[in-house]
């Protein structure tokens, strides 16, 4: 069995569960939960931590106003009105036709964490978990994405929080999106510009990652898109799948009122 942590609805702390190694699903005492958002603390996105994503932007990183690549992680924040659990609706404003999945591998830190090495990185590490990092398409990404990136249930995470040692290999993990059964995209951790153990060393030289919080190593190039009405899972190898739903805003509003 891998040992993994999750929140059940209506219980505030973080439960160790077990997972089946084969099917990555919880054995069978805990499936009748229902699972919810599993973090805690401020989740930190990266941009272009991805080589697709990097070389996509590479002219541009030389033109003003910046002028040259960046020399250390781009980060932004997923706020807490963005964070939702698995098996949740999450809305599409209702001028908005398509919205990007951005299928990340969140690193969880066990404990605070400034000024880290490369060996000792990841003895900071809780574990990891799946998140769709959501976001409405833009070109622009030299000003804060925040009415693109901060929408209401844009950054959906779970199904929980895989142990660091029940996942061997991170920086080596296959990523896969499908929309409505169909694969539309597969990428892999492989392609990290920063692996996990850079990235944390690299963020906590200027900023402490603190007990809870979450930072996600990227998304992969070309997210592919969806609509209202679609059904998206992202699967990644050895931590398990997050599946939601996607309807239009005036729909949530009505489910939230309700």
């Amino acid at each position: 069995m891998k040992n993994a942590y999750a929140k059940i609805c209506g219980i505030p702390e973080l439960q160790q569960v077990q997972i089946h190694p084969e099917t990555l699903q919880m054995i069978e005492a805990e499936q009748k939960s229902v699972l919810d958002f599993p973090l805690s603390g401020t989740i930190y996105g990266t941009m272009f931590n991805y080589a697709g994503t990097w070389e996509k932007q590479k002219e541009a990183f030389h033109q003003p106003p910046y002028q040259k690549p960046p020399e250390a992680p781009v980060l932004y924040i997923k706020p807490a009105n963005t964070f939702t659990g698995p098996n949740t609706n999450i809305p599409i404003p209702e001028e908005i036709e398509h919205v990007e999945i951005g299928a990340c591998l969140g690193v969880v830190m066990k404990e605070n964490a400034t000024q880290l090495t490369t060996e000792n990185a990841m003895s900071y590490v809780l574990g990891y978990t799946i998140v769709n990092d959501i976001s409405i398409p833009h070109e622009n990404v030299h000003r804060p994405a925040i009415q693109q990136k901060a929408r209401d249930r844009f950054c959906a995470a779970g199904p929980w929080i895989m142990e660091k040692d029940s996942v061997p290999s991170p920086d080596a993990l296959e990523i896969r999106v499908y929309i409505n059964g169909e694969l539309c995209q597969h990428n892999s951790t492989v392609h990290l510009i920063r692996s996990i153990s850079q990235l944390l060393v690299d963020v906590t030289e200027f900023m402490t990652l603190r007990k809870g919080d979450t930072l996600l190593v990227g998304i992969p190039d070309k997210p592919p898109l969806a609509k209202a009405l679609d059904e998206v899972r992202i699967e990644i190898d050895t931590i398990g799948n997050l599946d939601n739903s996607f309807i239009k805003e005036q729909a949530y509003v009505k489910e939230v009122q309700s």
